[in-house]
């Protein structure tokens, strides 16, 4: 069963071409884990004004990216990009659910 997901994180001031940089190289032990997690067609934008980025995600199944913490990869990913968001005692991204209001296939 496909699951469609989004959520907001959000960057620190300063840093979008750092969070572009990291992406672009973004280490072949975390998108296996997040293919391995069921995850794909994942993107991520960023609104300028407010420093907010906005990701989309298509499940296999209930769990998104935010919720594969039990991985090293990924642990080890929240903890490299955790200078650049804010981000929650472990060190994943502070992420906020959004609710689908329009879809059109």
């Amino acid at each position: 069963m496909e699951n469609r997901q989004a959520f907001r994180m959000k960057l620190k001031p300063g840093f979008k071409e750092e969070y572009k940089k990291r992406h672009s190289g973004l280490w072949p032990s975390v998108r296996k884990a997040i293919k391995e997690g069921g995850v794909y067609d994942y993107s991520i934008y960023l609104d300028e004004e407010t420093d907010t980025l906005f990701a989309f995600q298509k499940t296999s199944g209930e769990a998104g990216s935010q919720d594969l913490g039990g991985d090293e990869a990924i642990r080890q990913w929240w903890h490299y990009m955790a200078p650049l968001m804010e981000v929650n005692e472990d060190e994943s991204p502070v992420s906020v659910p959004l609710e689908e209001m329009f879809h059109l296939d």
